[in-house]
């Protein structure tokens, strides 16, 4: 089984595309057309990511536990993707560095949240 696509909920469409914008855009995702309130972006075979209003009518929030993770191709590309996220609004929840950061594990990551608390992870492994 695979991952086709991933879903994220947005109080403000605006807000939401430009942040999504720019952090994927810099993981080379590429944005479709806006429809019907969706946003969707897509690269090559990965798993598709959807941004739309709640179907519940509530408000979008952040999955407590909940963390989307993208891959990244070098350390490089995940720091851009970290600032990019923090010039767009999203908040800092690690740095970019190693995981965990007292090792060189083969895993360099940083995690951000974005401006409704969904949690992000960019990474790279060597």
């Amino acid at each position: 089984m695979t991952i086709g696509y991933i879903t994220i909920g947005y109080n403000d469409k605006a807000k939401a595309v430009a942040f999504y914008d720019a952090v994927l855009g810099v993981l080379g995702y590429e944005r479709g057309p806006l429809e019907n309130g969706w946003a969707f972006y897509g690269k090559g075979d990965a798993p598709g990511v959807g941004l739309c209003k709640p179907f519940d009518g509530q408000a979008a929030r952040g999955g407590n536990g909940a963390m989307t993770g993208f891959k990244a191709d070098s350390q490089d590309q995940v720091k851009a993707a970290y600032e990019a996220a923090l010039a767009g609004g999203g908040t800092d929840e690690g740095a970019p560095g190693f995981r965990p950061p007292e090792a060189v594990s083969g895993f360099y990551g940083a995690y951000v949240r974005d401006g409704v608390g969904n949690k992000l992870c960019v990474y790279a492994t060597l």
